[in-house]
């Protein structure tokens, strides 16, 4: 069965992200009239990001005990233990690589300057490695104090 028009299930990005950068130019060319809607997304977005701070530093306990409530269900528990322990050493170390080794030499082939010698570009690559939207604030508090960064850039 070939889906038509409506049947079609999904958000629609693509209309999002045109309707936002549509709004956008129309709340600058409003001037001074835009500027409170302006201030308000502003807000909204640092409220955002107060919650997703918020929720970084709780989900860690939720998921110590999902993880805690299956370990407790195992049967053979050193069979776990090791296999954890691959998957952690694998981890750390695919993270040692690519946040100290392949960003730093993409940092250097774009800017040609010392990746580890500049004091903001490793606090930018470090969680930029992660790759989750639950990083966001942290960096962006980042590049905005210790690399200088303006607030609208970031």
């Amino acid at each position: 069965q070939i889906p038509v028009g409506t049947e079609i299930e999904g958000m629609n990005i693509l209309g999002l992200v045109l309707f936002a950068l549509v709004l956008g130019v129309a709340l600058k060319k409003l001037g001074q009239e835009g500027e409170d809607l302006i201030r308000f997304f502003n807000s909204f977005n640092e409220a955002t990001m107060v919650l997703v701070t918020w929720i970084m530093w709780y989900v860690p306990i939720g998921i110590m005990f999902l993880v805690g409530s299956k370990i407790v269900e195992m049967e053979d528990i050193v069979l776990l233990v090791t296999s954890l322990g691959k998957y952690i050493f694998a981890s750390i170390l695919g993270h040692v690589i690519h946040g100290g080794i392949i960003l730093p030499l993409i940092y250097f082939a774009a800017t040609r300057q010392n990746p580890y010698q500049h004091p903001g570009a490793l606090c930018f690559i470090s969680p930029s490695s992660l790759s989750s939207s639950a990083t966001l604030p942290s960096m962006m508090k980042c590049i905005e104090e210790n690399n200088g960064v303006d607030k609208r850039i970031s």
